[in-house]
């Protein structure tokens, strides 16, 4: 019954944004905003889902093509690779899960690249009619590929930009509804600048101070049918600041925060007639806006509309911006403590939920995990624990040397 559950809401999913926008909402109603292939916003590695999902601004490590490309220019290490796992309604199945790949090789001292996989995978399904007669097994899943460039602008400051290619398969290819389905593709880009300061000073205490900034998933919408009808992808706005103190030669301790915000249109409220449905232009036979903008517009015009479109007004424009927050840990550089806290509006998915984490550092692998506490409501990651594995490159070569000897 579970996975005919999963299997009826992907098979619904293609539909799910133009038919929610189509709804009446008051002011105190939910009025979330959806987009497809919303698995590129999933966090894919355990030290960010420690810190609460924040780390565009965090110092950077093998993952940071996810968060701020940018953050490679400053990279120590000259090369590294991080494989990261993330079991998806753990709760429910056991077989959904979030598979992550990320590699670095700097250039020279100003430059680097990146590449990253992450691939999807949503369990096998078992398909059926409208009748549950048996259509067929199958696998739904999706993946990303991502390849970066960053290179520093300044002393303190960075640019990074990554391409990324998107593959989205639900449905196998069966009719949905008398439509025929096919996978769903698309391409987009990230810019993103990163600003790091290690010498601050602030009440005599020495700090490291960062900033961060990422546009991510700028792209082409995507369909999963032949018809005209097309889905944003979730084009994102990253911004936020660490602030790392250095206690002594042993220990230091990291305040983050991130502000993240979609950039996708806020579905409008239409208006209704006296039975409750929405009354129809009768010209253009669509439905007439009552409060809020027309959200079927190009890609730009969304990713700029969606700063001032929310029917609400500056209010609800305002609940749309999520807030991230994290403390870390570290002494002598080879152990953390981390913990965190996400908020989101009650209108807006009211996702809530506190995270904890550790991590180990080795001299030739770096071990995180972490663990998601939701105080709200169910979260797909609620009570499940998720690793990631990092390795150094450079000290894996200079170990090898001195055995060597």
């Amino acid at each position: 019954m579970k996975r005919l559950l999963i299997g009826i809401t992907l098979c619904i999913f293609i539909s799910e944004t133009k038919a929610q926008s189509v709804l009446g909402r008051s002011d105190l109603q939910l009025n979330t905003i959806t987009t497809a292939v919303p698995f590129l916003l999933i966090t894919p590695d355990s030290r960010a889902g420690a810190l609460g999902d924040a780390g565009v601004a965090t110092s950077p490590d093998a993952n940071s093509i996810h968060w701020n490309p940018a953050k490679f220019a400053f990279i120590e290490k000259n090369m590294g690779l991080s494989i990261s796992y993330s079991p998806w309604l753990r709760q429910l199945v056991p077989d959904i899960s979030l598979s992550y790949v990320s590699f670095y090789k700097k250039l020279g001292k100003d430059h680097t690249i990146a590449s990253s996989l992450r691939y999807f995978s949503l369990g096998d399904i078992k398909f059926t009619d409208d009748v549950g007669n048996a259509l067929g097994d199958f696998r739904p899943n999706e993946f990303a590929v991502d390849l970066s460039y960053s290179r520093k602008l300044a002393d303190k400051f960075s640019a990074g930009l990554a391409a990324r290619y998107i593959y989205s398969n639900l449905t196998g290819g069966i009719d949905v509804s008398g439509a025929n389905t096919r996978a769903g593709t698309s391409f987009a880009v990230d810019i993103s600048a990163f600003y790091t300061n290690p010498d601050v000073n602030i009440f005599g205490q020495e700090a490291v101070f960062n900033v961060g900034l990422n546009v991510s998933n700028v792209g082409a919408k995507i369909s999963y049918t032949d018809d005209a009808n097309k889905d944003f992808i979730p084009m994102n706005m990253k911004l936020g600041q660490s602030l790392q103190f250095v206690l002594d030669d042993y220990n230091s301790i990291a305040i983050i925060t991130d502000v993240n915000k979609l950039l996708v249109p806020t579905p409008p409220i239409y208006k209704l007639d006296k039975t409750g449905s929405p009354e129809l232009d009768p010209v253009t036979n669509e439905p007439i806006i009552d409060k809020g903008m027309d959200p079927d517009v190009a890609v730009m015009n969304g990713l700029i509309q969606s700063f001032y479109d929310a029917p609400g007004g500056m209010t609800e424009e305002l609940r749309e911006y999520n807030i991230s927050a994290g403390l870390e840990y570290w002494y002598n550089k080879q152990f953390a403590v981390r913990a965190g806290y996400f908020h989101e509006h009650i209108t807006k998915g009211n996702r809530k939920y506190v995270t904890v984490g550790l991590g180990l550092n080795m001299s030739v692998f770096t071990i995180d995990m972490s663990y998601l506490y939701a105080t709200t409501q169910n979260n797909p990651l609620a009570n499940t624990l998720r690793f990631s594995l990092m390795f150094n490159f450079d000290d894996f070569k200079k170990q090898k040397d001195t055995e060597t000897k």
